[in-house]
């Protein structure tokens, strides 16, 4: 696992378990690996593991089934995708909004903007596929 200075450890296994669930490596109701599988792919202290799995445990996002293992949650991706469009509505929609203000731009002509240059995108990497 690459690691990332500026956050703990644990906080990056939770962060990489919620990232499973939601591109559907871990599909609800299906059981994710071990503190000690996990601890032993990523070369973390096992404790380590166990902190980040009970993060998500204390936030519904895994349960546990004694016995046999932590498993997804029914709910958990639309719960994290709540999480996310939240904090992407907060990091990016505001700040947008408010520079599109400053500078006069309706939402119109935001949305407009907006289409346009997803078009220009699907366009690239369509492009891009077919020249490979």
């Amino acid at each position: 696992m690459e690691m990332d200075a500026t956050q703990p450890i644990f906080r990056q296994l939770a962060l990489r378990i919620e990232q499973g669930i939601v591109d559907g490596t871990y599909p609800e109701e299906t059981q994710v690996p071990s503190t000690t599988e996990f601890s032993a792919f990523l070369r973390i202290n096992p404790a380590t593991a166990n902190k980040g799995i009970n993060l998500l445990v204390d936030t519904g996002i895994l349960y546990k089934k004694r016995g046999i293992g932590m498993f997804v949650a029914p709910g958990a991706r639309q719960q994290l995708l709540g999480t996310r469009r939240e904090a992407f509505t907060r990091q990016y929609i505001h700040p947008l909004l408010t520079e599109a203000a400053r500078l006069e731009i309706t939402p119109e002509d935001l949305s407009e903007m907006i289409r346009s240059t997803a078009a220009d995108l699907t366009t690239t990497a369509d492009t891009t596929r077919s020249s490979l």
